[in-house]
């Protein structure tokens, strides 16, 4: 009986503390929690960032929401991290011409994405991890991250760059038939969907558009323009979805949140970057004073 019991209080105990764990979504925290979570996070923020826009005839308008969340989600796990909501006003507007595509104008996501952070630091967050799941966002948060040193900052933003020839996803790689243009909605986006979401994913539709590269301007060599995506993929679609896997998938998936979470590691720890930060802004209120 005395046995039984105890079990039973371990039991009771246990489902207490599980009850008690915090979570790492920020929508879900109460306010007394949310306090907790700054703490526990070191300070420490991740912002998964997305679009809405077309990804093939076979995959959802918020591929990119869904990827960049469970990238978040699968390192917070590991390392404690709180993680800002669905985040979607970023840069589209190369697949404008396609149904579902919401591309805000460039000044409104420049600024809806500079009050976030300042809101987020405001409430306390020092520290802010940017997790892109959207490659036309590429250019956008690189000029958005230096141009952070245009003014004092009471904290320092990160963009997360994964390494796409780790061990793991080069594995994933091998477990499916090559993609010649794998890119965007192409093997490795629906492998990756297949696993995050399968229910959302019509693999039998990825052959009802071309996703080849057109490569209309090829013969501009040396000059970039905008509409360079609109040549290669005016489609909306590079690859071949037909040829993904769940399993490749989990092992992308695995492959990138293990990064994430040396990043976030290695972000907490980090006094350099602040410091360096702080010194710039210094130097920069009396430039003529820095010396030479």
């Amino acid at each position: 009986m005395k046995a039984a019991f105890l079990s039973i209080l371990f039991i009771a105990l246990f489902s207490q503390l599980i009850g008690q764990e915090i979570s790492i979504h920020l929508e879900e925290l109460t306010t007394p929690d949310y306090i907790k979570a700054v703490e526990k996070s070191e300070k420490t923020c991740l912002l998964p960032i997305g679009v809405f826009e077309k990804h093939g005839a076979h995959l959802p308008l918020g591929t990119d929401l869904y990827i960049a969340r469970e990238y978040a989600s699968r390192a917070a796990k590991q390392e404690y991290t709180v993680i800002f909501p669905w985040y979607y006003f970023s840069q589209i507007n190369e697949a404008r011409h396609q149904p579902g595509t919401i591309a805000y104008s460039p000044e409104l996501i420049w600024k809806m994405l500079q009050e976030t952070l300042d809101e987020l630091s405001r409430n306390g967050f020092e520290k802010i991890i940017i997790v892109n799941g959207h490659g036309g966002n590429n250019a956008f948060l690189n000029y958005f991250g230096m141009a952070q040193l245009s003014e004092n900052r009471n904290y320092s933003l990160y963009l997360f760059q994964p390494d796409y020839s780790s061990e793991k996803i080069v594995n994933a790689a091998a477990l499916t038939p090559p993609d010649k243009y794998d890119s965007h909605a192409g093997k490795s986006e629906s492998s990756m969907m297949s696993a995050i979401v399968p229910e959302a994913v019509h693999l039998n539709r990825a052959h009802k558009q071309s996703g080849a590269d057109l490569d209309r301007i090829k013969h501009m060599e040396n000059i970039y323009t905008g509409i360079w995506w609109y040549a290669s993929y005016p489609n909306h679609y590079g690859g071949d979805g037909a040829l993904a896997s769940a399993e490749a998938g989990k092992l992308i998936l695995e492959g990138i949140a293990d990064q994430l979470v040396e990043v976030i590691k290695t972000v907490k720890t980090d006094s350099l970057v602040p410091a360096l930060e702080n010194q710039f802004y210094k130097d920069s209120a009396e430039p003529i004073k820095t010396k030479q």
